[in-house]
């Protein structure tokens, strides 16, 4: 399958002046002349209090290579007034951005950030979706379903980055690799298959339960973050797991200090807030109707 990504104009983030935000280390357009493919690698200040990024017509994939922050994010940039989901920026967790959205992002690092970044013609999607059958792509949807892992774009991305050599062949053809692999894994719409994009929100929604175990977090928050209403996420949550989101999360948290019981000595008082439980109290009686016993039983059993 060979595409003519080259057609398509890549201009992220047009009129956006960057310099008070990253400093730019490698481009593949500027340094090795690729046409079909923008390659990027970052280095981040570690705090940013109000950054807007305009909304860019390609798809943009983000590797985080080195640092730790905590990241929010409101999409329709500072005229949107939505709700601000919040995320950890880690190494090895991609991101998606979707096409045409613009977002108000701040974060907080814990020092120095680097990052991969990678952005497809959103030309290059299209095309490939029209030869894998057709019909729109659901944007929101892939990047739903790219936040809750994918091995196989983290690995592309990393090797399109190390790429040193000239000229178009590569980038053309990393270009049509990950539109496909994206498509096929991420984002197919046909009709038959409807349960299957909303398990991909729902294996983000779970990515994203696990990853902030500790922190206070709302329905709201985690429908945000998969791009549904609540109502819905509640729907297709219970649906795919015959469990509510509350429960879901609830029980996560109590196996999480079940294990802390079990191989640790930390107190009771020091296990409840890493497992996001306000105090000890509020662990004990979930605990209880959980499991029947009260931590220091279940610890001494």
């Amino acid at each position: 399958m060979v595409f003519d990504s080259r057609r398509f104009d890549l201009r992220p983030y047009a009129g956006l002046d960057v310099d008070p935000y990253v400093r730019r280390t490698h481009c593949s357009w500027t340094d090795l002349g690729w046409e079909s493919l923008l390659v990027q690698r970052f280095d981040h200040v570690p705090v940013v209090e109000d950054m807007e990024l305009p909304a860019a017509a390609d798809v943009h994939l983000v590797l985080p290579v080195a640092g730790r922050a905590v990241m929010e994010t409101r999409s329709g940039g500072r005229s949107g007034g939505g709700r601000w989901s919040r995320r950890t920026w880690r190494p090895g967790r991609i991101e998606l951005g979707v096409p045409d959205r613009a977002v108000l992002r701040r974060y907080r690092g814990d020092g120095p950030l680097r990052s991969l970044q990678i952005h497809i013609p959103r030309g290059t999607i299209e095309e490939a979706a029209e030869r894998l059958g057709g019909g729109a792509v659901d944007y929101a949807a892939m990047a739903a379903s790219v936040a809750s892992g994918d091995p196989l774009i983290e690995e592309a991305v990393r090797a399109a980055g190390a790429v040193a050599e000239p000229g178009d062949l590569y980038a053309e053809s990393a270009a049509a690799f990950l539109a496909v692999h994206l498509l096929q894994r991420h984002a197919r719409r046909p009709v038959e298959r409807g349960p299957v994009r909303e398990d991909a929100r729902v294996r983000a929604a779970i990515a994203l339960m696990r990853d902030r175990l500790a922190e206070p977090l709302t329905l709201a928050d985690i429908a945000g973050e998969v791009y549904l209403s609540v109502f819905h996420l509640v729907r297709v949550f219970k649906r795919a797991t015959g469990e509510t989101p509350h429960r879901f999360l609830t029980r996560l948290r109590i196996e999480k200090a079940q294990d802390l019981l079990r191989h640790t000595d930390l107190p009771v008082a020091r296990i409840a807030p890493l497992c996001g439980f306000a105090d000890p109290g509020a662990l004990s009686t979930a605990f209880l109707r959980h499991t029947g016993a009260r931590p220091s039983a279940y610890r001494n059993s």
